[in-house]
């Protein structure tokens, strides 16, 4: 077994990142694939809370660096995917805790061990960023589909061509498709023009994705829910599999109802 470690990332705060990390991990291990999240994140974790375990943590990733602890001692396994497992962040102490070196000598050491190893990484372009990019085979970005948030993400792609790393990939997260048919909202043709790299995920604006996070219950887990089924085929792409992008752009029953009204 060779894991593949996939870092995700974004250049700008609050757009969907760690959320993007569990439902992914999620739904991987869904799968039967073995799958080991690393919250990169030193002093601000929020992937335990997301994934329900924050009560369950006894080590985290500074402990396995600074030799207090073995790495499987800081594995936290999941509830409910056997498969699944947490490498919490220190909440008490600084990125300079961590180098680039620690994070691939760490990566290494699983790589034996597991299928997938998804590095939450902090937003921005900081010591963190360098840390968790340094070991990465693959780079997935998540951008919302506004200027600033593209904008942030087109200076993190050229970050990552100056590391010589491989080509990133782009998750489009909470898009809202009556807002980009007023014009309100950039669409997946605007990002992508600005961007041009290749979108490997397109997740709706979904309000019980806030819900499932607060439940520590990732919404990859109800196949209700578009957004799950989003993330879900973010990692069915991952695997190598060709699968076709949800169709977001069908009217809802309430718009066309509006429509039909003369209300639009």
């Amino acid at each position: 077994m060779t894991g593949t470690v996939v870092t995700i990332t974004s250049g700008k705060g609050g757009v969907g990142k760690t959320t993007a990390v569990a439902n992914i991990a999620v739904a991987l291990a869904s799968e039967g694939q073995k799958v080991v999240c690393i919250d990169g994140d030193i002093g601000l974790r929020n992937l335990d809370v997301i994934m329900g375990l924050e009560n369950r943590i006894v080590y985290d990733i500074v402990d396995v660096v600074e030799g207090r602890c073995r790495t499987r001692q800081a594995m936290i396994r999941d509830k409910r995917l056997p498969e699944l497992f947490l490498i919490p962040a220190a909440q008490t102490r600084d990125k300079n805790a961590v180098s680039p070196s620690d994070m691939v000598r760490l990566c290494d050491e699983l790589r034996g061990e597991v299928d997938w190893i998804l590095i939450d990484s902090p937003a921005g372009i900081e010591r963190g960023f360098r840390n968790a990019v340094a070991p990465a085979d693959r780079v997935l970005i998540v951008t919302n589909p506004e200027m600033s948030a593209v904008r942030d993400a087109d200076r993190v792609i050229g970050l990552l061509e100056a590391e010589e790393k491989p080509a990133p990939s782009l998750i489009i997260n909470r898009l809202n498709p009556s807002m980009v048919r007023r014009g309100d909202m950039l669409s997946v043709d605007d990002v992508y023009d600005l961007l041009r790299i290749d979108v490997i995920g397109i997740v709706p604006e979904d309000e019980n994705v806030i819900v499932a996070s607060n439940r520590g219950t990732p919404l990859a887990l109800d196949g209700k829910s578009k957004a799950g089924q989003a993330f879900r085929n973010i990692a069915r792409r991952l695997n190598g599999e060709q699968v076709p992008f949800i169709d977001l752009e069908s009217q809802s029953l309430w718009d066309r109802l509006a429509r039909l009204a003369g209300r639009k």
